[in-house]
């Protein structure tokens, strides 16, 4: 396999951005992020250069990209980490340092060769070699309506906590995110 699985550098901004939109495009996109195209591209360069920078270094978060042989950016995964005593994208108090992986997403050209499992094991390894804080739990959400992700988070061993949360659906209605850990 000639991809290369790496954390995103601060300076490909812009190749972030459009790996995003290209995501947002994604017809699972609506119960795979909580973010919509139109959203995205409301979004001035500084965020783009900001939310990279955020992610390309430090402990409290890292992006792994999957490159492509000709360079192309073809995957991503953020990891979060979550500090006790904050409030989850939900507004829920955290009570364990934890990681928390979002944004995941393989061009569809791309899907079927491993890279999300790649990217998943280079988030998690970097995760649990964090010593401060030390996590002690990968998480996720997951769409309830999203089988194909839940079937894939199921096959590299996570497991429902039985908490979901809600968000708004597409016709207005409550849609739910499940939660999955990796203990």
């Amino acid at each position: 396999m000639d991809y290369v699985i790496r954390p995103v550098r601060a300076d490909e901004w812009l190749r972030m951005k459009e790996l995003r939109l290209v995501a947002l495009a994604d017809p699972a996109a609506p119960v795979a992020f909580l973010e919509t195209t139109e959203q995205a591209l409301e979004r001035p360069d500084a965020f783009w250069q900001e939310r990279t920078a955020g992610v390309s270094h430090g402990t409290s978060a890292r992006q792994f990209v999957a490159e492509g042989p000709d360079g192309e950016l073809v995957g991503t995964v953020v990891v979060l980490v979550e500090q006790p005593g904050a409030k989850d994208i939900f507004g829920r108090e955290i009570t364990a340092p934890q990681a928390h992986l979002v944004g995941v997403f393989v061009r569809v050209e791309h899907r079927g060769v491993g890279l999300t499992e790649r990217l998943f094991e280079a988030a998690m390894e970097w995760a649990w070699a964090l010593e401060e804080p030390a996590v002690e739990r990968i998480r996720l959400y997951v769409h309830e309506e999203n089988p194909r992700a839940q079937g894939f988070y199921r096959k590299i061993g996570f497991v429902s906590t039985g908490v979901s949360a809600p968000i708004e659906g597409e016709a207005g209605g409550l849609d739910w995110e499940m939660e999955v850990v990796r203990p």
